[in-house]
């Protein structure tokens, strides 16, 4: 089944499971005579109350991603603590309302009861969800489109291993080898394995990740085209699919993998989900928080520097621009014009140089107040970017630096930033030799993003603005 989905059953289930737990719940606490009240309170308010509590709480850990495929044990697992973090804060929630009742000793064992209730429903109901999937799966149905890279007996026996397994989700479209037909040395001497043919080569891989919706990619190399593994990498940087490689190419990519076992073959799943869920929920959170406070409480400096632009040149007062975004996606960045209109007519794409003649007299002080990128921050709003990311770049010099720049791709598996480690420790871009040095810090971040790296960036982006250090 689609994510889409298996996310409106799933929610549909923990729906189902969360407040029937909860009506079990309130017929101990209220109906049973255990606790005595003068009232009989209301069970529906609470009943809702409590079911957004758990939808927002299994969000925020993660539990409304995709399990397919996965180890159901380990799902268990972190539904387990999680109900138990979730009911240890509705334990001290309902403490306040029992220590003036008497209850206090009553109510421990109820929430333990409800706790225990809770995790045994949900777990029903994931499970079931599981099983028909893997029933699905197992018939074909929803499995991912995959690529085999590779053409030997590691690349054969992960194959006899997919086909066994058609539970793991695996739909092998064909297999790429490493050579052309017509290079020197080894080359493929048959046309497919097991029915799955041979489809293409390396190099074939973005326009068939494209052109025929692959979404997983499956490394089996032979021990004497180990080299040929972080070139595959770059490949499929900047696109949205899972890669993974067997065990012993791990020493290669240390660092940046993790191993998931089903079936007891262990699949070593490379450059995985870069921040947890939580950690996601919450720097988009702050997102959304600090943009709006921006864009609100500054209305009326906004509105006035909108006047300046139209007064000091001719031409329109917010500047849009294609950019290219997370996994590829293309957007229009907003900014404040702070060149003459047209700027690039005549010239085409270029990047703006110290001391652009094209830039207009108002145009100089919002590029040292970084000003003229205030409009960025409805991007912000809309998911396009985020505070602190790689800087988005034009379609035209993402195709041209990625063929120039080893693992150029890798920043588009982030949400772009209207500032970044890069812009922290670099100059402005004026060339490509500028772009070459800040790939470098761009992949650092990526690789170190957390909540501590993200505000470090936003006090020195704040220093810069103060000192009005910025690009003229």
């Amino acid at each position: 089944m689609s994510k889409r989905t298996e996310r409106i059953l799933l929610l549909s289930l923990d729906f189902l499971m969360i407040n029937s737990a909860f009506v079990i719940y309130f017929w101990l606490r209220v109906r049973s005579g255990f606790v005595s009240y003068a009232i009989e309170p209301d069970i529906w308010l609470p009943m809702f109350a409590v079911y957004v509590y758990w939808l927002l709480w299994f969000a925020f850990f993660g539990l409304y991603r995709s399990w397919y495929a996965q180890s159901r044990l380990d799902e268990v697992m972190t539904l387990f603590r999680t109900i138990v973090f979730g009911v240890l804060v509705l334990f001290f929630l309902i403490l306040v309302d029992d220590q003036s009742s008497g209850a206090l000793p009553v109510s421990r064992w109820l929430i333990l009861a409800y706790g225990t209730v809770l995790f045994g429903f949900l777990t029903i109901g994931r499970m079931s969800l599981r099983a028909l999937q893997r029933r699905l799966l197992e018939a074909g149905i929803g499995a991912r489109n995959t690529l085999i890279i590779g053409w030997s007996k590691k690349a054969f026996d992960l194959c006899d291993m997919v086909l066994k397994y058609p539970a793991l989700g695996y739909h092998v479209v064909g297999f790429l080898t490493i050579l052309d037909r017509g290079q020197k040395g080894k080359s493929r001497k048959r046309e497919e394995y097991r029915s799955v043919p041979v489809v293409g080569t390396m190099k074939q891989l973005p326009d068939l990740i494209t052109r025929s919706g692959i979404k997983e990619v499956l490394i089996g190399l032979d021990s004497t085209e180990h080299d040929k593994l972080l070139e595959i990498i770059e490949y499929c940087n900047g696109y949205d699919v899972g890669l993974k490689i067997i065990p012993d190419l791990y020493d290669i990519v240390s660092g940046q993998a993790r191993v998931n076992s089903i079936y007891g073959f262990p699949l070593i799943e490379v450059m995985p989900e870069l921040l947890k869920p939580w950690e996601d929920v919450l720097k988009r959170g702050f997102d959304v928080v600090v943009s709006s406070g921006i864009l609100l409480l500054g209305l009326p400096v906004w509105l006035l520097v909108a006047l300046s632009i139209k007064i000091d040149s001719r031409g329109p007062v917010l500047y849009d621009q294609e950019r290219m975004g997370q996994n590829g996606a293309i957007f229009k960045i907003h900014k404040f014009r702070s060149m003459v209109a047209d700027a690039e007519s005549k010239s085409g794409p270029v990047w703006a140089g110290k001391n652009d003649p094209r830039v207009t007299r108002v145009g100089k002080w919002l590029r040292k107040l970084h000003f003229d990128e205030i409009p960025q921050f409805i991007n912000v709003l809309l998911g396009e970017m985020s505070l602190v990311g790689p800087r988005p770049e034009r379609p035209f010099f993402v195709e041209q630096l990625s063929k120039e720049i080893p693992l150029y791709r890798r920043r588009l598996k982030v949400r772009p930033g209207i500032t970044g480690w890069a812009q922290v420790k670099h100059k402005y871009d004026q060339s490509v030799e500028d772009v070459k040095a800040k790939v470098k810090y761009d992949l650092f971040y990526i690789e170190n993003m957390s909540w501590r790296m993200d505000l470090k960036i936003l006090f020195n982006t704040f220093y810069v603005m103060v000192r009005g250090k910025g690009h003229a």
